[in-house]
């Protein structure tokens, strides 16, 4: 056995840009060290998120290694974009025969690349492992809860994800409690993203606008959902403008729908990593129904509002600036008023979110192998 760890990573959707940048810088600074065992990482990028304000511009902006493999497999059904990615994958992983694939977050590049490597012999390396909403009509739900079963090693980024993978019988040795890479990114590249035109570009000063992000299927693909979130918006509107980086899918409803919309909400284009990490770090306050965002917004000091009725992160809560408003309209503007009339920032940060998760997690790897080859 070689003094070589072998480690595939693999990257899908937009969200899974900002966990495997700061896993790749660490491992190129644990290979620049000298250190033992030296890691050769072979980066799979499936093309689940193919649109270059999602994936290329991620990628150079959070300087990223090329892939050495692009999957290419597109937009398409839950079922469909799975099964093209296991096909693609496949064979990758006969030819390299990696000692672990490494797969992030909750998307489907994220369980079809497991099941692959699983039924392959590979072991399995999931980060951001035992999160959940404890709601099944969420596919990323399904996505965590498949992947961590058959997970060897379980990187988690909260205390609550190891008290749901020990209830679900993973034993304690596979867990590691680490932090959150995707702090790591936000970390890395704060003082960068201070230098961002955005707010120029778009004729905004600091703290006196809103942020809207809204893609989550259960929220803009049901008409009466959608609307009553757009009432709510258009009211916050009358007191703060409302910047509002459209999804697809949210743009292709609103035509549809032909929802009303207040001229005060502004829909711009999908913004890079760094013009999104500006506008929200000066928001006055950011109302969305992103996993990640809530966990950026906690770390930013901004105020958050979860247009859903759970969280998987529920440490963005009790320790973060999140608050949890489900989707009818009295709520988000009960729970929007507070913070605008009201609300204090939190002298708190969760645990081990200090930019330091993806060292940690190539340090416990390294020396899993050096125990094996010792």
């Amino acid at each position: 056995m070689t003094d070589v760890l072998k480690i595939l990573s693999i990257a899908g959707a937009r969200p899974n840009f900002m966990k495997i940048a700061p896993i790749s810088a660490a491992i190129e600074a644990h290979n620049a060290g000298g250190k033992h065992p030296a890691i050769d990482h072979v980066l799979v990028h499936t093309g689940q998120h193919y649109d270059e304000k999602m994936s290329k511009l991620f990628f150079d902006e959070l300087a990223i290694p090329k892939p050495q493999y692009n999957l290419e497999v597109g937009s398409a059904s839950h079922a469909v974009q799975t099964a093209e990615i296991m096909k693609s994958f496949e064979p990758i992983v006969q030819k390299e025969k990696p000692d672990y694939v490494l797969v992030v977050g909750d998307v489907n590049s994220t369980i079809a690349c497991a099941l692959v490597a699983k039924k392959l012999g590979v072991k399995v390396i999931h980060v951001e492992a035992g999160l959940r909403s404890f709601d099944m009509e969420m596919p990323e739900e399904i996505n965590r809860i498949l992947t961590d079963s058959i997970s060897d090693i379980l990187f988690t980024t909260e205390t609550s994800g190891d008290e749901n993978l020990l209830r679900a019988g993973i034993a304690k040795e596979q867990i590691h409690f680490v932090g959150n890479v995707m702090i790591d990114t936000l970390l890395t590249h704060r003082t960068r993203a201070a230098q961002s035109p955005i707010l120029t570009d778009l004729h905004i000063e600091p703290k006196q606008y809103a942020v809207v992000t809204l893609h989550r299927p259960s929220n803009v693909d049901d008409e009466a959902t959608f609307s009553g979130i757009m009432t709510a918006l258009n009211e916050i509107s009358r007191t703060l403008p409302i910047i509002f980086p459209v999804h697809p899918r949210t743009k292709k409803r609103l035509a549809e729908w032909q929802i009303s919309c207040s001229q005060a909400i502004r829909f711009v284009e999908p913004l890079g990593y760094i013009d999104f990490l500006k506008l929200v770090s000066e928001a006055r306050i950011v109302l969305t129904d992103s996993g990640g965002i809530q966990e950026e917004t906690t770390v930013l000091g901004v105020p958050c509002v979860t247009l859903r009725n759970n969280t998987e992160r529920p440490v963005t809560v009790t320790d973060g600036t999140n608050h949890l408003a489900g989707v009818e309209p009295e709520a988000i503007l009960k729970i929007a008023n507070h913070i605008l009339t009201s609300w204090q920032r939190p002298d708190t940060l969760p645990e081990l979110w200090d930019g330091k998760a993806a060292e940690r997690i190539v340090e416990i790897l390294s020396s899993k192998k050096s125990a094996v080859i010792a």
